[in-house]
């Protein structure tokens, strides 16, 4: 299996994570990678109560073998697609030395936030 991770750091931009999600969501059903893509978001609040939260969009893309070719047109496309061109973008493909960490952190957030697709299974 191909597998990558993405880290677009939004920073406070609340507007670009929605259209993130409406995009990678919309890629899902057109081109049906419903269990090729899916995506978490972090956030962590500043240091201070009152500082707005720093959101971090977590994309993994997972593709069988004979499929390189489609993993590797994502790995490209989605970055220079807005909204996710105006961020800091951070790509880990297996192999490389920040792949395991990149897995770590998509598998410790929260499963919730994940998207679900109505039948209690994760997409």
């Amino acid at each position: 299996m191909a597998q990558s991770y993405l880290i677009f750091d939004f920073g406070t931009n609340e507007d670009s994570v929605k259209q993130a999600r409406l995009r990678l969501d919309g890629w899902r059903q057109a081109f049906h990678l419903t269990k090729k893509l899916e995506y978490n978001i972090e956030r962590k609040a500043g240091e201070k109560p009152k500082d707005p939260e720093n959101i971090r969009f977590v994309v993994r893309l997972v593709f069988s073998d004979h499929e390189k070719l489609s993993h590797q047109r994502w790995l490209d496309r989605i970055p220079i697609e807005p909204p996710f061109k105006d961020v800091e973008a951070k790509i880990a493909r297996q192999g490389e030395s920040d792949f395991a960490s990149a897995a770590e952190l998509f598998d410790s957030l929260d499963t919730a936030a994940r998207v679900n697709d109505g039948s209690g299974r994760t997409r």
